[in-house]
């Protein structure tokens, strides 16, 4: 039986392109996504790629997410934990709702992907996290107290979780994309991206699929050695 995978977040942007990369390796992808039902059935339609319907932030929800993904599909060998949020502001005008909603699914989402999918990894012997972070939960970034320490939590998150299923086959890795050519980059102000850009060396914004192949290779058997690291991809922007 070939393998599957759940990407969270996976209709659109960074995750869409994960989903397809996937796929290109003959892996049977379910793509999570939390609220766009239009975008999600043009997604399935368009890649064959099942969507399913659930808040990564919420427990009960993703267990349940989970659990029928595996009925439909088969057992979950692959887990990507790229769904995210940003709720920004300085830290004077941040409520905690906007700090709280940013962990909560940012952070609890990995979390609770992991609850619902690590311990089938486990009794099988082989499995493959992949948990998106960012360059900003690196090295921080004014107005995202929230978002880089949720971010940053993941980092951590990655290294804890890699020693517990390192004798049992299961690899658990980080990618730490930083600034990318997506839908959320484009809605920048252009004097504020030309910015952006200027402080990255190799002089421009990153791609989707750049972010894929990544996830493709920690999610492949080539990878079986590789747990516990975070491949920063960000042009040379944060050299961690």
């Amino acid at each position: 039986m070939g393998k599957v995978a759940i990407v969270t977040g996976g209709s659109r942007g960074i995750g869409e392109a994960i989903s397809l990369a996937l796929q290109e390796m003959g892996i049977t992808v379910a793509a999570n996504y939390a609220g766009n039902d239009e975008k999600a059935k043009a997604f399935t339609e368009r890649t064959g790629i099942a969507a399913y319907k659930w808040d990564v932030g919420d427990h009960e929800a993703t267990l349940a997410g989970c659990q029928k993904v595996a009925e439909d599909l088969g057992p979950v060998d692959i887990v990507v934990n790229n769904a995210g949020i940003t709720r920004d502001g300085v830290l004077q005008r941040m409520s905690f709702d906007d700090w709280n909603d940013v962990m909560r699914v940012n952070l609890g989402g990995c979390f609770n992907m992991a609850k619902a999918t690590f311990g089938g990894m486990r009794e099988r012997g082989w499995g493959r996290i992949v948990n998106i972070g960012s360059i900003n939960g690196q090295a921080g970034q004014y107005g995202q107290v929230n978002y880089a320490a949720a971010k940053s939590g993941i980092h951590g998150f990655t290294k804890a979780l890699a020693q517990e299923g390192a004798k049992y086959g299961v690899t658990v890795n980080a990618i730490a994309p930083g600034y990318i050519d997506t839908d959320m980059v484009a809605a920048v102000p252009p004097a504020v991206l030309e910015k952006i850009v200027a402080k990255i060396p190799v002089g421009r914004l990153g791609q989707a699929h750049e972010i894929a192949r990544g996830v493709a290779f920690l999610c492949s058997d080539d990878a079986g050695f590789v747990t516990g690291s975070t491949l920063s991809l960000n042009g040379g922007q944060h050299m961690y």
